[in-house]
């Protein structure tokens, strides 16, 4: 079974892209993502955990295009017993990009819980660089369909 989630490329107009660090994961770097509720559609859920997890609400950004298909990925396995008590084997994401052009001020992850320890606006080939290797096909699929976007 794969987890329900959504993933959110976060870009400024300047064609960067928001990228955090994880707290439980020093060096680890990755967008914001996160599962879907029971009843809730993707894009909400999308705007739900970028609020989540970056403080930015949904009337500040604009929601630019979402990926044609859902993205599906297996977790190494000594992480499978770990995460979401060994219910998923992995995640089945559908990815957004989202816009946004305001100041990073507004830009808050502190807030509960907090999944970044710090984050900053990089590159897609930075993203690609930092991300652990086993999401790093995703994020390359991903960026390579919404790139022309971005």
């Amino acid at each position: 079974p794969y987890r329900a989630c959504v993933g959110i490329v976060l870009a400024r107009p300047d064609g960067r892209i928001f990228g955090g660090e994880r707290v439980d994961t020093p060096g680890a770097w990755q967008m914001p993502q996160g599962g879907v509720d029971p009843g809730e559609g993707t894009r909400d859920a999308a705007l739900r955990e970028l609020r989540e997890e970056t403080g930015l609400r949904a009337d500040a950004v604009s929601v630019e295009h979402k990926l044609s298909k859902l993205v599906t990925y297996d977790l190494p396995v000594d992480l499978i017993p770990v995460l979401w008590k060994g219910r998923f084997r992995g995640q089945k994401q559908r990815w957004y990009l989202i816009r946004y052009d305001g100041p990073d001020s507004a830009v808050d992850i502190a807030g509960p819980p907090r999944e970044f320890a710090r984050w900053q606006w990089m590159t897609p080939d930075q993203v690609l660089a930092s991300i652990v290797p086993f999401k790093r096909a995703v994020y390359a699929r991903v960026l390579d369909e919404l790139g022309p976007h971005i």
